[in-house]
C-alpha cells in the first residue's frame, strides 16, 4: 500500500493546461516528473516554471518505435517510472459523414494508442516494484456519443475507456491500479478561446453546478487516484463534469 519515495511519474500532454496542471501538483507532492508532450516550446518554459526536478520528454506517443526506445532509456538513468498519466489528447468536432481517414487515424493514434504503448512500455518496471499507478484521461464524450465532440474522439476515449478496464483486470494482483477520469468542459483554451461568448452561456447553462471545471480540480482528482490509499480503486472511470451525466 506504500508508495515509494520519490515516485517517478510521467505526464503526457504535459504543456497543455491540464497536464501542467497535473504536473505543478505532482511536483508539490514530492513526485519527480517527466515532462512530455510533442511541442518543444511550451515544454520547456513550463519545465523551467517549475520548482521541483523535472525531465522534459519531446516524444510523439503515436509512434511505438519512439515509445520503447524512450522509456527504456528514461528508466535506465532516472529509475522505474510508478505513475502514469495518459493526459495527452486531440479534439475533434467532425461527426461521422465530414471525418476523413486521415483525421480518424491521427485521433486515435494520440488518443488511444499512445496510451497503449506508453503502458505497455512502463508495466514491467511497476511489476517489478510491485506498485503502479496509471490514470487515463477519459471524457465524458465517451458515456453520451458526444454532445459537442466528433465521431473521432467520442470513439477514441470509449475505447481509451475500455483500455483502462482491460489493464486493471490484468495488473491488479501486481499492486497496480488504472483508472481513468472522464472530465467535461474543463477551463481549457477549447473552452476560454475557441467559443464564443454566447457558446459558453449556454454551456453552462446545461451544467448543473453552473461554471466549468478548474484544471486544479482535475488535478486533485489525479492525486486522489494514485495515493496509496486508492489501492482498492482499480478499473474505475470517474465522473467529472459537474452534473451533466449521471450513471
Amino acid at each position: 500500500m506504500t508508495m515509494p519515495k520519490s515516485s517517478l511519474a510521467l505526464v503526457t500532454g504535459a504543456a497543455g493546461t491540464m497536464g501542467a496542471a497535473v504536473s505543478r501538483r505532482l511536483i508539490e507532492l514530492g513526485h519527480r516528473v517527466i515532462l512530455c508532450d510533442v511541442r518543444e516550446e511550451p515544454l520547456r518554459s513550463l519545465a523551467s516554471a517549475l520548482d521541483g526536478e523535472t525531465h522534459p520528454l519531446l516524444l510523439d506517443i503515436g509512434d511505438p518505435d519512439q515509445v520503447a526506445p524512450a522509456i527504456a532509456g528514461l528508466e535506465t538513468h532516472l529509475g522505474p517510472i510508478t505513475i502514469l498519466i495518459n493526459n495527452a489528447g486531440i479534439l475533434s468536432n467532425h461527426k461521422a459523414e465530414s471525418t476523413t481517414p486521415e483525421e480518424w487515424s491521427k485521433v486515435l493514434n494520440v488518443n488511444l494508442h499512445g496510451a497503449f504503448y506508453l503502458a505497455q512500455a512502463v508495466l514491467p518496471s511497476m511489476k517489478r516494484e510491485g506498485w503502479g499507478r496509471i490514470v487515463n484521461t477519459c471524457s465524458l464524450a465517451a458515456k453520451t456519443g458526444g454532445l459537442t465532440a466528433g465521431t473521432a474522439y467520442s470513439t477514441s476515449k470509449g475505447a481509451l475507456a475500455a483500455l483502462t478496464f482491460s489493464l486493471a483486470r490484468e495488473t491488479a494482483p501486481f499492486g497496480i491500479t488504472v483508472n481513468g477520469i472522464a472530465p467535461a468542459y474543463v477551463k481549457t483554451p477549447m473552452v476560454t478561446e475557441q467559443l464564443t461568448e454566447d457558446a459558453r452561456r449556454h454551456l453552462l447553462a446545461t451544467i448543473p453546478v453552473g461554471r466549468f471545471c478548474e484544471p486544479e480540480e482535475f488535478a486533485h482528482t489525479v492525486e486522489f487516484l494514485i495515493h496509496p490509499l486508492s489501492g482498492f480503486i482499480t478499473g474505475e472511470v470517474i465522473d467529472q463534469n459537474g452534473g451533466l451525466h449521471f450513471d
